[in-house]
């Protein structure tokens, strides 16, 4: 069983960490890279009868209100804790930080973490994990919720885009170990934003 450590590897990794404002090519390359990955049988997650018919992701229409700026506040002494997924494995994660933020005037707040064995890696160094769900999971978005890759931001703001936010590998085939969306991450508002669920 292969087992994921909580991201898909993309070669668009370093998408988006840079932005400033939003930018619609950000997100149109986003999609473009992760339609590659999904068709390449190599770094596909679908299984084999999936992909034999895989043409292309169905995404929600990019949408700039799903794009906020974040006051990021890293959180102190904060202690490894067991992360629950899919399965019996419980990676040790951290809560790094919180991102408050807004969205159609309201005011929200997300955790994000780190993955404590990933974080050790040089590459994966400034690596932060965020995970949530909102009042489309389970109707037009995955019921686990999505993810969205982040890096360590040098001051106090961080930008969020749920434009890039992705399905857990969990949503297409059942032999892959996901972490399970916390519940204080769990938002009260829909987020028409990022990658629909798989399957109807």
């Amino acid at each position: 069983m292969r087992i994921i450590l909580a991201l898909v590897l993309l070669a668009s990794f370093n998408v988006g960490f840079t932005q400033e404002k939003f930018d619609t090519a950000v997100v149109e390359k986003f999609q473009k890279d992760l339609n590659a990955e999904y068709a390449d049988a190599k770094t596909s997650p679908l299984l084999p009868e999936d992909l034999a018919h895989f043409k292309s992701l169905d995404f929600y229409p990019i949408n700039e209100k799903a794009f906020a700026f974040a006051q990021f506040i890293r959180t102190e002494d904060e202690k490894p804790f067991e992360m629950p997924t899919s399965t019996a494995r419980k990676p040790l994660y951290v809560k790094y930080g919180e991102a408050r933020f807004q969205l159609e005037g309201r005011e929200f707040k997300l955790n994000i973490y780190r993955n404590i064995e990933l974080s050790k890696k040089e590459e994966y160094k400034d690596y932060m994990f965020l995970p949530f769900s909102d009042l489309t999971s389970g109707k037009e978005s995955y019921i686990g919720g999505k993810y969205i890759d982040l890096k360590i931001p040098s001051g106090n703001t961080i930008i969020i885009d749920f434009n890039l936010s992705y399905n857990p590998y969990c949503a297409y085939s059942h032999k892959y170990s996901c972490p399970k969306v916390p519940l204080e991450n769990d938002l009260a508002i829909e987020i028409k934003a990022g990658v629909k669920k798989f399957h109807d």
